[in-house]
């Protein structure tokens, strides 16, 4: 089994190295890390990421596999990223993302028709998209898997790992991990959060979700 994670400059790490460890942990697997060069790639917080293949190099994809962060300004409007998302889209088995990766899948025009999430800030933004927004977790629909923002990275490669195994293996995967949540805030979701600490964080990212907005609506009319 070959799963493709994809990485660009300013992802957010745990998008990628959440799913990244489950599928890590997965016999008879190989994952690999897919950039434009071999050059290290660094996240928007400053982990370098060294990877395994370039766009011309990857080997075929079983799972293909999108993380979000603030790079996915420059990720969708690059012609090498959204075509190599195209091209092995053909013949995987899944394809994925987590947080804002699904507007990158979205604008490769891999979302059309289907049901999908991703981070709770940019659900608008997805609506945009000729996607079907489904405020969940992880959304599956068909062979399109796709999960909220960041954490949810790991709830996703569980669903994934049952997807290609098991229900078993993926719990398997679970314990060792010891994957058993117990965060010390009830604060992880808006319909959660208080009011206050919600405004707050919408505010803080007013101008980079408007930015992305526009982005989308001139992506869809060079479309048209």
């Amino acid at each position: 089994m070959t799963i493709s994670m994809v990485i660009f400059p300013n992802l957010t790490q745990l998008d990628l190295t959440g799913p990244y460890e489950v599928f890590g942990r997965l016999s008879h697997t190989k994952v690999f890390l897919i950039a434009e060069s071999l050059e290290p790639v660094k996240s928007d917080n400053g982990l370098l990421l060294i990877p395994d293949a370039t766009f011309e190099t990857a080997p075929p994809a079983d799972v293909l596999f999108v993380p979000g962060g603030r790079g996915i300004f420059d990720a969708m409007q690059s012609k090498t990223l959204i075509s190599f998302l195209q091209t092995q889209a053909k013949n995987a088995k899944y394809i994925t993302s987590v947080c804002t990766g699904s507007l990158v899948l979205a604008a490769a025009g891999l979302l059309d028709g289907y049901k999908a999430t991703t981070h709770w800030l940019s659900l608008d933004l997805l609506k945009l998209l000729n996607v079907d927004v489904v405020e969940e977790r992880v959304v599956i629909d068909r062979n399109r898997i796709t999960g909220g923002g960041v954490t949810a990275g790991i709830d996703f490669g569980l669903y994934v790992a049952s997807k290609l195994f098991s229900d078993d293996i993926a719990k398997e995967v679970q314990l060792m991990m010891e994957y058993n949540p117990a965060p010390p805030f009830n604060a992880g979701s808006p319909k959660l959060a208080d009011e206050k600490i919600v405004e707050r964080v919408v505010h803080s990212r007013k101008a980079i979700q408007q930015q992305r907005a526009e982005l989308i609506k001139k992506l869809l009319r060079k479309q048209n």
